[in-house]
């Protein structure tokens, strides 16, 4: 049955009422229009605000790889600065929060943490390695187009390299918990730091070629490092870790083998960008002088202040880690007001 004139009438008006209605439109007739309406201003503002950065990079770096557009966290650089400031302001709030706490052990959930990192750096270069042999790589240079499927197999696993670097950001937050401020030194935040950034840019512009050797190694450094911070939280083992100081000496032979294959690269120049090898070398310079003062202020001590930090249960550190279970089960055990 159809409704009569007058009632049509009625409809119009009232719809035309609504329609007229000041600051309303469809969506205003619901409570959450204004809610809504931010969320939206918010996202415009983001996306502006990532278009304008992503605009000078380009501008500066040149076009991206096409290879890796749409990939997680590859798309702006935003979430990365991000991550990087509030990895920053942790740092610094951090052991203020704690100041007054306990500190927390973290005994089983290091163990698996480590354990997890060691297992990642194990599949990152063992991948990286099968990945240069299956496309030939060039020791003196590579370009980043000439590996075929290989290039491919080498841009995924450097992706999980990078994203590697946000979870070893967890090394630093244990170090709070456990309120080992100490370990948290110049050279520990300036390396966690600026590696994800680092190679959020090598991922966007040049994911493969060249930039497979510095990875390759410092993976296997790593397969080295982790597994002896997740043995050495278990109290059993301790007696048995005998690599500490040769990480440390591992990690600057490192340093000088990506300098000499960098090196190779601009005295062999290929297609791989010039720009990108010359800041390698800076930057793996600046972790020779970081590296080597820590090595020295760590392990060239007299030999009686080793024995008596030996007999007092410390031990030494590694890339500004130290292994310090013992103290924090004696400040424990001082406080007496709980068991480790």
């Amino acid at each position: 049955m159809l409704p009569n004139r007058k009632s049509r009438n009625r409809s119009v008006q009232t719809t035309h009422a609504l329609q007229l209605e000041p600051g309303q439109g469809e969506l205003g007739l619901l409570g959450g229009a204004r809610p809504f309406a931010q969320v939206r201003s918010r996202d415009c503002r983001m996306e502006r605000l990532d278009k304008t950065i992503n605009s000078y990079l380009d501008v500066w770096l040149g076009p991206r790889d096409p290879r890796v557009k749409g990939w997680l966290l590859l798309e702006n650089y935003t979430p990365t600065f991000i991550f990087s400031v509030l990895y920053l302001l942790i740092v610094w709030l951090g052991p203020k929060y704690m100041r007054n706490k306990q500190p927390f052990s973290c005994r089983g959930i290091l163990v698996v943490y480590n354990l997890g990192l060691t297992l990642l750096s194990l599949y990152m270069f063992y991948e990286l390695v099968t990945g240069v042999w299956e496309g030939g790589y060039n020791f003196y240079c590579q370009d980043t187009h000439s590996g075929g499927e290989a290039d491919m197999k080498i841009i995924r696993v450097l992706w999980w390299y990078y994203f590697s670097k946000l979870i070893e950001f967890m090394d630093t937050f244990f170090f709070i918990l456990r309120k080992n401020n100490h370990q948290i030194t110049v050279l520990h935040v300036y390396h966690h730091a600026t590696m994800l950034n680092i190679w959020w840019f090598v991922m966007n512009w040049v994911p493969c070629g060249h930039s497979y050797f510095g990875a390759t190694l410092n993976s296997f450094i790593h397969v080295l490092m982790y597994s002896y911070y997740g043995l050495s939280a278990v109290p059993a083992m301790r007696p048995y870790l005998w690599w500490k100081k040769y990480i440390t000496q591992g990690q600057l032979i490192q340093f000088v083998l990506t300098i000499f294959q960098t090196s190779c690269g601009v005295v062999w120049p290929c297609a791989f960008p010039q720009g990108w090898l010359y800041f390698q070398i800076f930057y793996m310079i600046s972790l020779i002088i970081l590296f080597t003062n820590f090595y020295i202020q760590t392990y060239n001590k007299k030999a009686s202040s080793r024995r008596k930090e030996y007999q007092n249960g410390s031990t030494a550190t590694v890339n500004g880690y130290t292994n310090s279970f013992s103290s924090l089960e004696n400040n424990v055990k001082q406080r007496k007001q709980r068991k480790d």
